[in-house]
């Protein structure tokens, strides 16, 4: 009995270990940034500027403005997911463009070369940073407007849309909450007690009025695709594109099937100018 009650100790206080590590780093679990950009969109051939934004609590992003096909074609504002930067979304930014799209893309504190360390609160400001520069700076109207995010960008694009009215919302592989999540992925922890960040998409998706599209894959490998079907259910206004392929190539492997898709969803929304 002594021999178990010391294994258990020692079970007991390495797995009180592991929560706390957790705990302490799950910022690096979240945020996986990049701070090399090695390529832009000069590579494929696509014009564009680059943007430095101040956000209210100062400061500094870095971002992509790329021009639309035609003058008054109307703006993407993309907001990425959790790794990398915005060096790795070319192939993305090619895909909007030929949709006929302007595209805004930033990259999140802390990642590319933008300044800071991101949390949650600050992906939000980041966010507000890159509508005001597009309606204030730029003259966009609101309404001719896109705001898509991917993955974690998606739940960032869902707090903007819930402040902001723009002419439509895409939120691609989606998940309803970060605790939803990682209650998922590691259903060994007490992942609710410990997560510092909510990124509540479901609790929100409800309070935008604008169009919403809900683009996820059923073979998504990282957020399952109940997450897209719950987040429907709770909206006011929103239509599922059934996606192909994994978390991370869905767009690449879905190829004509998914800018066909999101073409039509934003010539039916109003912005026009995407076919």
């Amino acid at each position: 009995m002594a021999n178990l009650f010391k294994i258990a100790m020692i079970l007991g206080l390495g797995y009180a270990l592991v929560v706390g590590m957790i705990f302490v780093t799950q910022d690096r679990l979240i945020y996986m940034p990049s701070g090399t950009l090695t390529q832009t969109p000069e590579r494929i051939g696509l014009a564009y500027e680059d943007v430095e934004l101040t956000t209210q609590d100062g400061v500094r992003l870095h971002g992509w403005f790329l021009p639309g096909p035609q003058e008054d074609a109307p703006v993407m504002l993309f907001l990425h997911g959790n790794a990398g930067n915005i060096g790795h979304r070319l192939h993305s930014l090619q895909q909007f463009h030929a949709m006929g799209l302007a595209v805004l893309i930033i990259d999140y504190r802390g990642y590319g070369r933008s300044a800071g360390r991101p949390d949650e609160a600050g992906t939000y400001a980041d966010a507000r940073a890159a509508w005001r520069h597009l309606v204030t700076d730029r003259g966009f109207a609101p309404e001719d407007i896109v705001i898509f995010g991917r993955s974690l960008g998606a739940a960032v694009a869902a707090e903007l849309a819930t402040a902001v009215e723009p002419g439509a919302v895409i939120l691609e592989a989606a998940f309803t909450s970060a605790a939803d999540l990682g209650v998922e992925i590691y259903p060994w922890l007490p992942v609710r007690a410990l997560l510092r960040h909510e990124y509540d998409t479901l609790g929100r998706i409800g309070d935008i009025a604008s169009p919403i599209l809900l683009a996820h894959s059923p073979a998504d490998e990282i957020v399952p695709f109940a997450h897209a079907e719950r987040l429907q259910a709770a909206a006011k206004d929103a239509q599922l594109l059934r996606m192909e392929g994994g978390h991370n190539d869905g767009p690449l492997v879905t190829g004509e099937a998914y800018t066909d898709g999101l073409r039509a969803f934003l010539d039916a929304a109003g912005p026009g100018g995407a076919g």
